[in-house]
């Protein structure tokens, strides 16, 4: 089993930046890759941003890039999301996951293990 736990949310005005981070424990080893997913109220769960656990790959999706940076820290067991230029759009619950499969997708589907979440609020 992976357990992740998420921290860095907020409340913060549009244009203004936050950090979230996402520490994974357990068997950690297992982990092929990482994302983050974000869900608004009445919203499905949506694809934000994933990385390779190994060698870094990344990939965003359009409404974050240019904003939004994934990265990881193995040595920490932790990834992140650098969140700059924030818009009351990106308003959601921000979610990390984990998969162990070796596939580089964007489906929650995909993913084994998820943190509880963490509020992220864009005030306009």
């Amino acid at each position: 089993q992976v357990q992740l736990v998420e921290s860095g949310g907020g409340l913060v005005q549009a244009g203004g930046s936050l950090r979230l981070s996402c520490a994974a424990s357990g068997r950690t080893f297992s982990i092929y890759g990482m994302g983050w997913f974000r869900q608004a109220p009445g919203k499905e769960r949506e694809f934000v941003a994933r990385i390779t656990w190994s060698g870094g790959n990344t990939y965003s999706a359009d409404s974050v890039k240019g904003r939004f940076t994934i990265s990881r820290d193995n040595a920490k067991n932790t990834m992140y999301l650098q969140m700059n230029s924030l818009k009351p759009e990106d308003t959601a619950v921000y979610y990390c996951a984990a998969t162990p499969r070796m596939v580089f997708t964007t489906s929650p589907a995909e993913y084994d293990y998820w943190g509880q979440g963490t509020q992220v609020t864009v005030s306009s």
